[in-house]
């Protein structure tokens, strides 16, 4: 064997030495994937992120993907003569729009188990709707109403629980029922956020059209790769943060304050960027991390 092809050899091994004390230390554990962004436009970063989420669930996570489908929603919004709204961020939805959203959701969610059983692991589809998971109330946007948009007030975790418990790998579609069993859209990193808090996750992991958090979106150099939620919080206090990163600092520190030890920023749009930020030791985007675990490094 030449000497090239060994260090090649030799590479892999170390690279799998590194992910051992990872692999270890997160044996067991529960880690909530909300998937969107770009990454889910792109079929070959699709095949890629799912991958990577079947691999954790092989090598003894137990992973929970939560989708969602907001630009093939706009897409088909924009099929049927309809213009896609926006207030603060949050899709405006009427009764047609909600039908669409939940027709396109349920096509993304079946689309995602076939890729994830494709790849020889059992996964199961479900709706917020299903075993009344996700509970929501209305949700208003700057004081308007946005429709049938909601926001997560209740999680009845168990039929994640059990699909876990009978080694399935669960795909959430987010979408929920009010008190009156209508049908709300919810926006994912809502969702995923209340489902990390209510099965009690390890981490919870944000695939996002963005390396990361800066301190400055303008500056690279203030890459924070690293920070308490304390830290967080005093970055929007002090209003560095803005624009769509805000709601999602938010969840982060809330999933952190609830009982989630670690919570991910990274970018979808990066080839298993899950397994380099998991399972090396540097990582590529931002960790947010419990205030007990000391200052960032």
């Amino acid at each position: 064997m030449q000497e090239r092809e060994m260090q090649k050899i030799l590479q892999k091994a170390e690279v799998l030495i590194e992910a051992l004390p990872y692999i270890q230390k997160f044996n067991r554990k529960i880690i909530v994937v909300k998937y969107g962004g770009s990454a889910m436009s792109n079929e070959e970063l699709q095949k890629n992120v799912i991958k990577d989420v079947t691999l954790l669930k092989l090598v003894g996570f137990k992973p929970i993907i939560v989708h969602g489908g907001g630009k093939e929603i706009s897409r088909w919004v924009g099929k049927v003569g309809k213009e896609a709204k926006f207030v603060g961020g949050l899709r405006v939805t009427d009764d047609e729009t909600m039908e669409i959203a939940e027709m396109v959701l349920s096509k993304v969610n079946k689309s995602l188990v076939t890729m994830v059983q494709e790849l020889g692991v059992k996964a199961v589809g479900v709706s917020g709707k299903d075993g009344g998971l996700l509970k929501v109330e209305k949700k208003y946007a700057d004081g308007q109403d946005i429709g049938y948009v909601g926001d997560v007030t209740e999680v009845n975790p168990k039929i994640l629980f059990d699909l876990l418990e009978k080694d399935f790998l669960p795909i959430v579609a987010p979408v929920g029922l009010d008190d009156g069993f209508h049908t709300y859209n919810i926006n994912a990193d809502d969702a995923a956020c209340a489902i990390a808090k209510a099965v009690n996750a390890e981490k919870l992991a944000f695939l996002t059209d963005i390396e990361g958090l800066y301190k400055d979106i303008n500056d690279k150099s203030s890459f924070i790769s690293r920070l308490t939620a304390s830290q967080a919080q005093k970055l929007l206090d002090d209003g560095f943060i803005g624009g769509g990163m805000l709601p999602k600092l938010n969840n982060c520190i809330s999933a952190i304050e609830s009982g989630v030890n670690r919570v991910h920023i990274l970018d979808g749009r990066v080839a298993h960027c899950l397994l380099l930020e998991i399972f090396t030791d540097h990582g590529i985007g931002t960790a947010i991390i419990r205030d007990e675990e000391g200052e960032p490094v």
